[in-house]
């Protein structure tokens, strides 16, 4: 996966500028790259080091941490909300408010029929299946982060009353990131395929997908190129409660 800025599925135009050199600068830019490799790689393979291995042990690591810490969190809410039902001086009008706001936010459970859509990078060694399409570049095999939020968009226009994006709920201040290949939400980290599901009238869900003009650009990439696309109905399923901090976090300036 990679930002959408990135995407070659965004319509723009590879640009060619041509660059003249001297001799003498082409060779100082050669030394200038041979240093600059030897001071980085230190005598070292860089695609093994191991301090890039132990950054990527350390952000699965943090990855797990934080699916603890959900989890603890949302049995301590549970106990929290258990004790606040066996004291609790409000009116049933007010109980009944709290729940549909609670409904709302998504920090409760949703129980309903479902659709679940799902992503996959393309075959590494993919070619073009229909006559007239380039070559594949790197980035047409695999899924960026704006096919994600097309998908995750449409379900929401399609009436979905809840979503969950492989195993967390999505709220209304959820983001769809990705660094690399690999997708960040909620501060856990997944990889592909990456699974949508939704809870709403499967028709109409599957309608809004069919008339995204965002998947349907998609498409193409999936008939060209293999990239993975599937959509199941999975009858009636019951949506976890989303369960992180709903502190809102920001930057503040300097004193």
């Amino acid at each position: 996966m990679s930002n959408s800025a990135d995407s070659p599925r965004t319509g723009s135009t590879p640009r060619h500028r041509p660059v003249r050199m001297l001799t003498a600068g082409v060779f100082a830019l050669a030394g200038l790259l041979f240093v600059t490799s030897f001071q980085t790689a230190k005598g070292t393979n860089i695609r093994t080091d191991a301090s890039l291995l132990k950054l990527s042990d350390l952000i699965q690591e943090h990855s797990r941490n934080n699916g603890e810490l959900d989890e603890s969190n949302a049995a301590l809410r549970a106990q929290v909300e258990s004790l606040a039902e066996a004291d609790d001086g409000s009116t049933s009008a007010e109980d009944e408010k709290l729940t549909g706001l609670e409904k709302n936010a998504g920090t409760q459970k949703l129980k309903g029929k479902a659709i679940t859509v799902t992503l996959n990078d393309a075959p590494p060694n993919a070619t073009a299946k229909l006559p007239g399409y380039p070559a594949p570049q790197p980035d047409y095999l695999v899924i960026h982060q704006q096919d994600l939020q097309a998908v995750v968009n449409a379900l929401w226009k399609g009436g979905a009353d809840g979503i969950k994006v492989m195993d967390q709920r999505l709220i209304s201040t959820s983001a769809v990131r990705c660094v690399g290949n690999t997708l960040i939400l909620q501060g856990r980290v997944y990889s592909p395929p990456y699974k949508i599901q939704a809870v709403g009238d499967p028709e109409k869900l599957q309608k809004a997908l069919a008339d995204s003009p965002a998947i349907q650009n998609y498409m193409v990439y999936v008939n060209v190129y293999g990239l993975g696309w599937k959509v199941t109905e999975d009858g009636t399923v019951t949506l976890p409660g989303y369960s992180g901090t709903v502190d809102l976090h920001y930057a503040k300036p300097v004193e």
